[in-house]
């Protein structure tokens, strides 16, 4: 307010009040930090790991407590936040993929994953594009893993981002084991402990570069910490010392192993404890940190933090026994809750502190929400998967009717789809239940084909705790809510385009039907055409895909998909791609098996790591 005098009156005059500038964005996502890992999410044993930042960063803001990854592994789940698609949709449902399909194992495995993209298309308008595009510096620091492998094309640079750095910090393995190699206080130590007993992590230091260097332009931060990844350790032997006594465990024989239950592992609690301790070294810097678009404020007040995993945690690997989701069912590489839901915190400038919601949200929602925290608009025909949360970040966090489709109705529905691994499986929930539909069914008495799980019983206008274990299936009793469910999955990944695993007529075992398959006979290029020939034997072949490289026989060979078409009298044609240097041709027949020609595994029974498919395919000359 600034008064002036006017042929002696004193008049007031209201200047307006300084527009904020346009906010920064700190996208902090973990790997594989389970949802029980958190002080601040327990909910029946208290966790035994002390993560005091991330909860006062819960205090500061709004904690999800049915907040859920797009995916059950890290590759999807990065592509799906990156690029605002849906794993189906994208078709990156899993890690790595790039190849042709096939069993892992020729003669032992019933089913096989459907063709998965090895990594996001390089033309693809990913959030860090269309933030650059207005202004922002964009910025990742960490994992990357959107590509076929940790350095093949595209990287971080090639999708939007102008500064990168990926340091394994402390997550580098310690050798030869982790008792062995641990920090010291030495100055020429490049994991030098600080002042409270942490090792020093290179990651979290470029991090903080990057805010330094940046911090007078609103900008986006992608980190995407190694944390808590395998390998398992803690380069803090005080640390580790400090979990031993406070779990009362010994220390293993053979360093490479745990073998005690639940959350137990020294070495993985100490872990989150520093994931946690670099955390707050982010946020510290925040808070001290003058703006210099912002005058008289510091970084933080002007800062959206949110934090996040890729996925569940990794209950265990061979030999060793890291944590434990319970209540929720099982971890990462599953669709059951404890594979999907996570740890989701958001705080920010008119977020109200301090507020728990069981709003259902999703790792997707995270492009069309910072599109509209930071004004941005979503880019002309750019498809959006997720929902935006704004209202509900800057409303009441508790009401979920503020989360819109993009029709203006209330989400209530979120699907998944992970046709790989062991878990060949679809999920949908729609309010309180969740249908599961596993596609390894047939002649299998130990999968049924659905599952329904009531999670909670919405009782006025609250949601009470029903059994988010997913221990009741209620399939049988509730054949008609499994019908309108599964008959709203299909529409749902129709729309989507999603693809699906198939039977192995290979397989040693019983499978109805395995004896009709259709066989390919033979093949023709003209020009840039590939004709099969196939032989039906009592089963419809119903669908065709060409399976086609342009880098057979070279590095991180890698494997596209595009539809053939079926011909009459036992035809299918495809137009060679541009570039493609050998094919395979998959056909599907009415009863699900897929037949490759040729046989992408050769006279193998499984795939080496690293397999080198164009051995076996049909080479391209033109």
């Amino acid at each position: 307010m600034i008064k002036r005098t006017l042929l002696g009156l004193s008049i007031a005059l209201a200047m307006p009040a300084q527009a904020a500038p346009a906010p920064n964005i700190v996208l902090m996502l973990a790997d594989d930090l389970g949802w029980q890992d958190v002080k601040s999410y327990d909910i029946d044993a208290p966790s035994p790991m002390d993560t005091p930042n991330i909860d006062a960063l819960a205090k500061r803001g709004i904690l999800f407590r049915q907040g859920y990854s797009p995916a059950p592994t890290c590759a999807p789940t990065r592509c799906a936040i990156m690029s605002g698609n849906h794993p189906a949709r994208a078709r990156k449902t899993h890690v790595l993929g790039g190849a042709p399909p096939h069993p892992y194992s020729k003669s032992k495995w019933r089913m096989m994953e459907p063709w998965y993209s090895g990594r996001m298309p390089e033309d693809e308008v990913t959030l860090a594009k269309i933030l650059r595009e207005n202004g922002y510096a964009t910025g990742h620091c960490g994992k990357w893993h959107m590509a076929i492998d940790h350095t093949a094309f595209p990287q971080p640079e090639d999708q939007g981002f102008e500064w990168t750095r990926s340091n394994l910090g402390v997550s580098k393995k310690m050798t030869p084991h982790r008792l062995t190699g641990f920090a010291t206080k030495g100055a020429k130590d490049p994991f030098h402990l600080d002042e409270k007993g942490f090792a020093r992590d290179q990651n979290t230091e470029d991090a903080i570069e990057f805010i330094a260097l940046h911090k007078d332009r609103p900008f986006f931060l992608y980190l995407a910490t190694w944390l808590v990844h395998t390998p398992i350790h803690t380069r803090s032997r005080e640390l580790l010392d400090k979990y031993v006594k406070k779990l009362g465990v010994d220390l293993p024989k053979n360093p490479g192993e745990w073998a005690g239950e639940g959350q137990t592992n020294p070495f993985y609690c100490a872990m989150v404890e520093e994931f946690d301790h670099y955390l707050g070294q982010l946020i510290e810097y925040l808070e001290a940190t003058d703006d210099p678009r912002n005058p008289g404020h510091k970084l933080i007040d002007n800062t959206y933090i949110i934090l996040t995993s890729d996925n569940g945690g990794m209950e265990q690997v061979p030999g060793e026994i890291i944590t434990d989701n319970y209540p929720l069912d099982r971890g990462k590489i599953s669709l059951m809750e404890g594979g999907t839901r996570v740890p989701f915190i958001v705080t920010g400038p008119g977020v109200k502190a301090g507020v728990d919601s069981d709003v259902m949200v999703n790792g997707l929602d995270f492009y069309p929400t910072i599109l509209s925290l930071t004004g941005v608009e979503k880019p002309k025909d750019k498809h959006l998967d997720g929902a935006d949360l704004e209202p509900l970040l800057h409303g009441d966090a508790t009401d979920p009717t503020l989360v819109k489709e993009s029709d203006g109705r209330a989400r209530d529905t979120m699907v998944w789809h992970f046709p790989n691994s062991v878990a060949l499986e679809s999920t949908i929930r729609i309010g309180d239940y969740k249908l599961v539909r596993n596609y390894d069914h047939v002649n299998n008495s130990r999968t049924p084909e659905f599952e329904l799980y009531r999670l909670y019983r919405s009782e006025g206008g609250k949601q009470v705790r029903e059994d988010i274990e997913e221990s009741k299936n209620l399939a049988a009793e509730m054949p008609d809510k499994v019908r309108e469910m599964n008959n709203r999955l299909t529409e749902i990944f129709t729309e989507m385009k999603a693809n699906y695993p198939s039977y192995n007529p290979k397989f040693q075992g019983k499978l109805p039907h395995k004896e009709t398959v259709p066989v390919v006979i033979g093949h023709q290029i003209k020009g840039g055409d590939v004709v099969f020939t196939f032989k039906e034997r009592g089963a419809k072949v119903v669908h065709a895909d060409l399976i086609y490289t342009r880098n057979g026989n070279q590095k991180a060979e890698e494997w596209f998909c595009v539809p053939a078409e079926i011909l009459d009298g036992g035809k299918v044609s495809a137009t060679l791609p541009e570039g493609a240097t050998h094919c395979f041709i998959n056909l599907i027949d009415e009863h699900n098996f897929l037949v490759s020609h040729p046989d992408p595994l050769g006279n193998a029974d499984a795939a080496p790591p690293k397999a080198n498919f164009a051995e076996n395919a049909i080479t391209v000359v033109k």
